[in-house]
């Protein structure tokens, strides 16, 4: 479970936008939006986007001379289309256009339910690329078929299929295109593409409940592994994962629309259920000489992460255990299968083991290997059997960057400097005590290197600027701006910067002692008045942090506007303070990040300027599962809640995400049950507003029809809205407005407007 907080998530720290738009300038001309002042909700929710034209994917082609992505068009914010942008002039063109190349067809379930994985369910157009080796190509998918795009701007049709093609990748030298149709692998040498009948299956036994060559669903959802095959460096191999779904339990989701149910029979691994069936094959390029990987005597295993060494030689295989205290990297012959252990991590009896994608294989035989072994998230280096640690102290290493292996050099993002600032450090392996910021203070910033590590595609924003990007040189200077974005005339928020009210940051104590970061927008107050509160919260594990020094986006300026203070605050448990910090809540969901909440009212209510009758709480998904266990157990702290999406029997979530923390029900039963919220629904005696799509397929609608009925059995008053149609994000043209619409029509009416008693 990722955290969905719909609107008032903290702002993508992606890249923005190329400057100059001149479609973005037009349409913002033609946007309904309130004259210059305080913002409008039709305007939060309008294109272009406040924040500045938010594109993703931003890449450097092979040869450093493009810089590629996806950007959103001006009159339409949720459709992509593929620009360039050249590094040495400065001149843009749009590559493809999404609406001219793409055939508008319906994509696959299967699609569907990858993009919901991905968190880019609602996007239309382009939503991905890869470039071809040579860079002379990209291949783009578009409307459930590929096509390869040259530099010219032309684009040639390779797929003409009813059902779609998975996971289209470019193999390592730019021979192949490879993809998954209809549950099967298929390779496509380039050089044929286009010409009919040249794709071959490597796979054909993929039918039913057996899949090749695709992540089975907590592998997209929990373990961040998107695809199930990887191509060998050299091309010589391909290792395919086949999973089998037959033992996963049958869930019958109704998918309700406006006009119409259809009922879809998933297969979906609940706690303490059955995983799919997990084998690991390595095969030459034309699916010959097939080897199955050795994975070990048990099945009941999760296949983490598959890398190939540098030379090709090897496999790399992380294997995780069901309890997730243990994961093992394997080191895999490709021409026998057979499969060796060359290391070990060990969570504590009280803990987990977190994934991570912060690892690489260097040429000389070591691995730069994140762990959590000293108690927070550093970098070692493994080598000939023995480990040496390159960072340590109470901070935490968010990402590996970038590796320049001839210069001895490392790339990373970590909050060293300041739990609120994510910052680009280097360091030199000859003298890892030594690290060097390479960003300024101030800032949330992230980075991605192209894969010599002489470059970087910085981004950055913070709570009065909306996300920067610019090309820098190895040692963090700037080279050129991407997009400056600067918020002046012609930038979509610009109209509303003399409303814009600034972020405050502070500190308060948990019950134990423990210091909790929390943020806060005030109105422009007025001497003597107090103000009722907006208090968002997510507060669940395993995901970023939610306070932070970053552009936080339009809606809590919107709020600020209509007289709400906005303010959140950072729980135990969850993720970037340390394993200490977030291991408390192991078995304990309900517990500490309920009372650490609690500890934020009651700070609020000795604030002079806060009305203490007026603090309205709001969370999605685990943040709509807290909402509910806040009303139970802290009844009258808080004058009402909106619960969007919640989990709130942990027995119906997935298997990956919620035995990491609360073990197996069939033998962690009380913790199960002390965290459910279903059972006490009844408790609750505050407001209450209930939201859930209605096709929802992550956490299913059952879980607010069950505390729905419980509520409506013991005669407790709620109010509910449930969106046909909708899945897990709630959101997109006139939805996303009428959501937000819905919210505070009720907390208008049941705190704000709510007269004293």
């Amino acid at each position: 479970m990722r955290s969905w907080l719909i609107g008032l998530a903290l702002a993508s720290v992606g890249v923005a936008a190329m400057a100059g738009s001149a479609a973005q300038a037009q349409a913002q001309a033609a946007v309904d939006a309130t004259p210059a002042g305080d913002l409008s909700l039709k305007r939060v929710f309008a294109s272009p986007d406040l924040s500045g034209s938010q594109p993703r994917s931003v890449r450097l082609s092979p040869d450093g001379t493009l810089l590629t992505l996806l950007r959103p068009r001006a009159d339409e914010k949720e459709r992509f289309d593929l620009w360039a942008r050249d590094t040495r002039t400065g001149e843009e063109r749009m590559l493809v256009d999404s609406r001219k190349v793409g055939s508008g067809a319906e994509l696959s379930e299967a699609e569907k339910m990858q993009r919901e994985r991905a968190r880019i369910a609602g996007s239309k157009g382009i939503v991905a690329y890869d470039w071809a080796p040579d860079g002379k190509s990209i291949l783009v998918p578009l409307d459930g078929d590929l096509y390869v795009a040259t530099l010219d701007g032309q684009a040639r049709r390779l797929t003409d299929t009813p059902g779609g093609q998975l996971n289209p990748a470019i193999s390592p030298r730019g021979g192949f295109v490879s993809f998954v149709r209809n549950q099967n692998l298929f390779v496509q040498p380039l050089s044929q593409a286009g010409s009919g009948g040249a794709a071959r299956a490597l796979t054909t036994e993929g039918a039913g409940t057996v899949h090749f060559g695709e992540a089975e669903f907590v592998a997209q959802e929990e373990m961040d592994r998107r695809t199930g095959y990887w191509w060998s460096p050299t091309e010589q191999y391909i290792a395919v994962e086949r999973f089998d779904e037959a033992r996963v339990p049958v869930f019958s989701r109704a998918a309700i629309g406006a006009t119409g149910t259809k009922v879809y029979d998933q297969r979906y691994p609940a706690a303490g259920t059955p995983n799919v069936t997990v084998d690991l094959f390595v095969m030459k390029a034309d699916g010959s000489g097939r080897v199955k990987v050795d994975l070990g005597s048990d099945p009941d295993i999760y296949l983490a992460r598959v890398d190939w060494l540098p030379d090709g030689s090897a496999l790399l295989v992380q294997r995780q255990s069901r309890d997730q205290k243990t994961l093992d990297m394997l080191r895999v012959d490709p021409t026998t299968g057979k499969s060796t252990v060359l290391f070990t991590e060990r969570s504590g009896e009280r803990s987990w083991i977190n994934l991570s994608d912060s690892y690489h294989m260097m040429k000389d035989g070591s691995l730069i290997w994140r762990s959590e072994r000293d108690g927070y998230g550093h970098l070692y280096r493994f080598a000939s059997g023995k480990w040496t640690q390159l960072t340590k102290g109470p901070w935490v290493v968010t990402g590996l960057v970038g590796v320049d292996e001839a210069k001895g050099r490392l790339y990373l993002t970590g909050n060293k400097d300041d739990v609120l600032e994510q910052h680009l450090y280097a360091l030199d392996l000859k003298n890892p005590t030594g690290l060097t910021r390479l960003t300024e203070r101030g800032w949330w910033n992230g980075a991605t290197m192209d894969g010599a590590a002489s470059r970087l595609i910085v981004s950055r924003s913070n709570p009065s600027q909306p996300t920067q990007v610019y090309l820098a040189d190895a040692t963090g200077k700037r080279l050129s701006w991407i997009n400056e974005n600067a918020v002046v005339a012609g930038h979509p928020y610009a109209p509303y910067l003399a409303s814009h009210q600034p972020t405050k940051f502070g500190t308060i104590k948990a019950e134990d002692g423990t210091t909790l970061y929390w943020e806060m927008i005030t109105p422009k107050m007025e001497a003597g008045k107090t103000y009722p509160v907006f208090f968002e919260h997510y507060g669940g594990p395993g995901t970023g942090q939610q306070v932070t020094r970053g552009w936080q986006g339009a809606l809590p300026q919107f709020l600020v506007d209509q007289g709400w203070i906005y303010f959140k605050i950072d729980n135990r448990g969850s993720y970037n303070r340390g394993k200490a910090f977030e291991d408390q809540i192991y078995r304990a969901m309900g517990t500490v990040e309920v009372a650490d909440q609690l500890a934020g009212a009651n700070y609020l209510k000795t604030l002079p300027f806060v009305d203490p009758a007026k603090i309205a709480t709001y969370g999605w998904s685990y943040g709509g599962y807290m909402s509910l266990k806040m009303l139970e157990k802290t009844p009258g702290v808080y004058a009402a809640a909106v619960s969007g999406a919640p989990v709130t029997l942990w027995q119906l979530y997935d298997t990956h995400y919620t035995e990491r923390y609360m073990g197996n029900p069939k033998t962690d039963a009380a913790a199960y049950d002390a965290s459910g919220v279903v059972e006490d629904a009844g408790t609750i005696r505050d407001p209450l507003l209930l939201i859930h799509g209605m096709a929802d397929d992550n956490v299913f609608l059952d879980n607010s029809t069950s505390v729905a009925a419980k509520l409506q059995a013991t005669a407790t008053p709620f109010e509910m809205m449930f969106y046909p149609g909708y899945t897990h994000r709630v959101g997109g043209p006139g939805v996303g407005e009428h959501l937000w619409k819905t919210i505070l029509n009720f907390l208008d009416r049941e705190v704000k407007n709510k007269p004293a008693k």
